[in-house]
């Protein structure tokens, strides 16, 4: 280790972050200065990755948890050669900059995930390894080892108080996650105070009542601390958190230390911290020796990736299928005749939508060698195990059913984790009225362009006699106003085969799959197969076409379509019946279909769903009619709470009456 030009570069690195905040006078400076030295280690030393190849897939991946720290992972992904300039830097929380005020995914090369929201880091840091593991057991052969990677997150108090961290570090530590290393910044402060006025608690002894390796050490000696890290590479069996000790704010001493270092309260002192600093006046400043440096431990690293990639190829040349599979998957490659391998339900068949979902994913998993799913100790009531493809552990990492345990917090982040590794398509699977557990990771999903699939059972009130608490009314709704998530309530088999195919070939986003509990009623005799499907990819579709003049137009989705059927015979003629499975993707259509499905001509609309009304008002207008539910459920059977509540085929006629 050459402790001089680590030495430098943390102070360089220091006077960056410093200068960036003050620039913008706006930001974090507490992480970035305080974790300054182990980012030289890291990135000089520790970390295998190739600025020339930012996407290797046997690179150490590297998330900075605590996203508010982003000057941090911006001033070392400069210096060490990635595509982030001087000029970035100085751009720093501007407009359209790549340097945002918290890292994005896809924004900024280098960047393994988007964080700022406390915790989720630490969540995607276990997705990620657990995609490693299984990548590891899947492609890796006796004669070449494709991944042996190490997954390193950096996370502080804030962090760690947050439940998705701990949901997902007692996650890890059950299934032995060691290619995971966590970087616990203990500086004794969060934003408001010090930390003793929130927390008081023995960190190493909390980690390992968890099957975690833990060890403490001052984050600023760089050589104890290279020493740990290596360390934690080369251990086996657990993964390891390093809790490092350091000074927050280090290198402006008017706030080290102190609660006001965490924001931008130092950047006021930049001149005199820059003395302190030993930097000249000169601003965002970088020495040769420094740049130097790195362009030389960028040569070995790229000696490093080059090595590799002789393995890779004679690999795979010898195992051309998992190659061509491991290749597809990064490719983002849909089989293109995925509705083909998805055979046609019996005319006779009925079921819930989570029962049909159960089917179709199982169809799905043997198109697609990449999927893999996931459960939040309710694989039996969400039906989405994939049968004979065994479970996730530490016996059997390549197992592709995984319990998360009654986690849906963690679970949300972890699947974060693994779609943004992109070496296998998964799902999370819980009750509908538990999306909100979960809703954080949902959003940060459809802010990176994740393609996540959450699947969401017991849709309803027609949950029935477990009552109130678990009969979401406004949890569709809720998930519907979440940009950039498609959500689909399916009304059949077929709608369903449907729906799991759009989230399939949906690369630039997540889909949330709504099933019901109870059965619904086949659509077989008012459509093919094709226009079910097609109809659920287009968003909403004419089910049934009046057989007259156009009178009036019943909007439906899931199980309520059984309903809207019954009315749309009983009005006659004049009546079309639209199924409009997902708003999203309808809105997405051009005029002319939107026009097509839902004429201007025709006012006379009624639209029906078992949950809060409000969204429905947008597809049937001012002069249209929404029956839904503005209130709690209750307890009972489902049909009767349904039928109290005013959602059946009487309701219907009565409003287009």
């Amino acid at each position: 280790m050459n402790k001089e030009a680590l030495s430098r570069a943390a102070a360089e690195a220091r006077g960056l972050a410093i200068d960036a905040v003050h620039a913008c006078s706006s930001g974090h400076l507490g992480l970035p200065l305080g974790c300054a030295d182990m980012g030289a280690v890291l990135f000089g030393e520790g970390l295998r990755f190739n600025p020339a190849a930012p996407k290797w897939l046997n690179r150490d991946r590297f998330i900075l948890s605590a996203g508010h720290g982003s000057m941090f992972i911006y001033s070392w992904l400069h210096l060490a050669g990635f595509k982030v300039t001087g000029q970035d830097v100085a751009d720093f929380r501007k407009l359209h900059s790549i340097t945002p005020g918290h890292p994005e995914f896809d924004e900024t090369e280098g960047v393994e995930a988007t964080t700022g929201p406390l915790g989720q880091g630490v969540g995607n840091a276990v997705g990620y390894a657990l995609s490693g593991k299984r990548a590891a057991a899947r492609y890796n052969t006796a004669d070449h080892t494709i991944f042996d990677h190490h997954v390193v997150a950096l996370a502080g108090d804030g962090c760690l108080q947050e439940g998705v961290a701990q949901e997902a570090i007692a996650f890890a530590g059950h299934n032995q996650l060691d290619n995971l290393i966590l970087i616990y910044d203990s500086n004794d402060v969060t934003l408001d105070a010090m930390a003793d006025r929130t927390q008081g608690w023995d960190a190493e002894q909390y980690f390992k009542s968890l099957n975690w390796d833990a060890v403490t050490v001052d984050g600023h000696d760089m050589g104890a601390f290279l020493e740990v890290f290596n360390a934690a590479k080369a251990s086996s069996g657990k993964p390891t958190v390093i809790i490092a000790k350091t000074l927050i704010g280090k290198g402006i001493p008017e706030v080290a230390g102190t609660a006001g270092a965490h924001g931008e309260g130092g950047a006021k002192f930049a001149e005199e911290a820059r003395k302190e600093l030993g930097l000249p006046a000169q601003t965002f400043f970088v020495s040769d020796e420094t740049r130097a440096y790195f362009a030389a431990r960028a040569e070995a690293k790229a000696d490093a990736f080059n090595e590799w990639q002789v393995t890779y190829d004679s690999w795979a040349a010898v195992n051309q299928d998992l190659a061509s599979e491991l290749e597809d998957t990064v490719g983002k490659v849909v089989p293109t005749d995925l509705s083909d391998q998805i055979p046609a339900f019996a005319d006779d068949y009925t079921d819930a939508t989570r029962g049909s979902g159960g089917v179709v994913i199982n169809a799905i998993a043997k198109a697609m060698p990449s999927v893999i799913t996931g459960s939040a100790d309710l694989f039996g009531s969400t039906k989405n195990y994939l049968k004979d493809e065994g479970d996730f552990s530490t016996a059997n990492p390549t197992g592709r059913n995984i319990w998360f345990g009654i986690r849906e917090h963690g679970m949300g982040a972890i699947c974060n984790g693994v779609a943004y590794d992109g070496l296998f398509r998964i799902s999370g699977a819980t009750f509908c009225v538990f999306a909100d557990y979960l809703r954080p990771s949902i959003r940060i999903a459809g802010l990176a362009k994740l393609p996540v699939t959450y699947i969401l059972t017991h849709d309803s009130v027609g949950v029935g006699e477990d009552g109130p608490t678990h009969q979401p009314v406004e949890t569709v709704s809720g998930l519907r106003v979440i940009p950039n998530l498609d959500v689909i309530r399916p009304g059949d088999q077929e709608e369903v085969a449907g729906a799991f195919i759009c989230a399939m070939e949906r690369l630039d986003g997540p889909t949330a799959l709504i099933f019901s509990r109870q059965k619904v009623v086949s659509l077989n005799d008012l459509a093919s197969v094709e226009t079910r499907r097609d109809g659920v990819a287009k968003g909403a579709y004419i089910l049934k076409k009046e057989e007259g003049d156009l009178e009036c137009i019943i909007l439906a989705t899931g199980s309520e379509v059984g309903h809207a059927l019954e009315a749309a015979k009983e009005l006659g003629a004049g009546a079309r019946l639209v199924s409009a499975p997902c708003l999203e993707r309808f809105d997405r259509q051009s005029a002319e279909y939107q026009e097509e499905v839902l004429p201007a001509s025709c006012a006379k609309r009624v639209a029906i769903e078992a949950g809060v009304s409000a969204l429905w008002y947008k597809y049937v207008g001012l002069e249209g009619k929404v029956i839904g539910i503005d209130r709690f459920g209750m307890s009972a059977p489902g049909n009767v709470v349904m039928d109290e509540l005013g959602i059946n085929a009487a309701n219907i006629v009565k409003a287009l009456s």
